[in-house]
């Protein structure tokens, strides 16, 4: 037995779930948020899955990124926010030892693959800027979608390994009440740079590309505007507007996804030379699924393409003839 398990025993035997002090009306409010925030969730990223899918303009390469993107984030809010919020409110883990595997399995899958799929639309991004020619002849629906497959498959392995290698995984000490897991330092390690420094590295670095390339091409048109028609000037400016337009949306993207994931893994880091708390815990997996609510939010105020599918799907148009036809553009 290491030094993390004999002190999670000693708070096993001093553990007890604290009583509720929070009125009946309060407790009530709590689940009343939840149970929307949850429902904003799955709706949200449920309208995202099938704009892309219904409607056959928006099939692209970058857009099958999004889906992936979106398919992670509705199976956090269906399956992974639920059990983590009823768990807050309660102050205790109120299901058997079996659903906190479960929890932390599906929660650890889920957020490696929402890390992983931002570093692919990272990729695709930087790709369709600084070789758009290759992008254009070599990068496809199929292939992008042979990506998001292989890369769902590759995250299932390794965290069946994760579970293999490290034994006290399904068998880690867990007071009345408490939910966590623990793994041995060298699985601590890997972890950290697979699911955390090597993809986080990737998006730094290629979305930094990426802004340096759209400024040279805003720098590029700015320069061409001054010797051409003012009609041309007019469609130029026009480019060099959507190209900062799809910057800042991007960044704001980026910004939320770090703003949401970093606690989490900085606890992940710490959590083997700090006492665990449940309440720390709690906080930053709230933080973490809070980002699966926040895509679909900035993607109806950022994508005017979102909100017209919204439009369509809220009002049934979809079920018409041909209506995968429409232009969404």
């Amino acid at each position: 037995m290491n030094v993390t398990e004999l002190n999670l025993s000693d708070r096993c035997e001093h553990f007890s779930c604290p009583e509720r002090s929070v009125s009946p009306a309060v407790y009530i409010l709590l689940y009343v948020c939840s149970a929307a925030v949850v429902l904003l969730t799955v709706c949200g990223n449920l309208l995202v899955i099938i704009s892309v899918l219904h409607f056959k303009q928006l099939h692209t390469p970058t857009n099958m990124l999004v889906l992936s993107l979106a398919v992670s984030d509705f199976l956090v809010g269906a399956f992974l926010m639920p059990l983590m919020l009823i768990w807050t409110i309660e102050t205790c883990w109120i299901y058997r030892k079996g659903f906190c595997t479960i929890f932390w399995l599906i929660g650890s899958f889920l957020t490696i693959m929402s890390v992983y799929n931002i570093a692919l639309i990272a990729v695709d991004r930087y790709l369709a800027l600084s070789h758009p020619f290759f992008y254009m002849n070599r990068v496809s629906v199929r292939i992008s979608c042979i990506v998001i497959v292989s890369d769902w498959c590759v995250v299932v392995t390794y965290i069946l390994a994760l579970v293999y290698f490290t034994g006290n995984f399904t068998g880690s000490v867990m007071c009345p009440g408490e939910c966590y897991f623990t793994v041995n330092e060298v699985w601590s390690v890997i972890d950290l740079v697979v699911s955390f420094i090597f993809p986080l590295s990737v998006i730094i670095i290629l979305y930094s590309r990426v802004f340096l390339i759209a400024k040279k091409h805003a720098t590029a048109i700015r320069e061409l505007n001054n010797h051409t028609r003012p009609q041309t000037q007019k469609i130029t400016s026009h480019s060099m507007k959507s190209e900062r337009k799809a910057a800042k949306v991007l960044s704001i993207l980026v910004c939320v996804f770090l703003a949401c994931l970093l606690p989490y893994f900085i606890y992940s880091l710490l959590g083997g030379v700090i006492e665990l708390q449940i309440e720390i815990i709690q906080n930053v997996l709230i933080m973490l699924c809070l980002n699966s609510t926040i895509n679909p939010v900035i993607y109806a105020l950022f994508y005017p393409w979102f909100r017209r599918c919204i439009k369509l799907i809220i009002t049934l148009q979809i079920f018409q003839t041909d209506s995968a036809l429409i232009s969404v553009l």
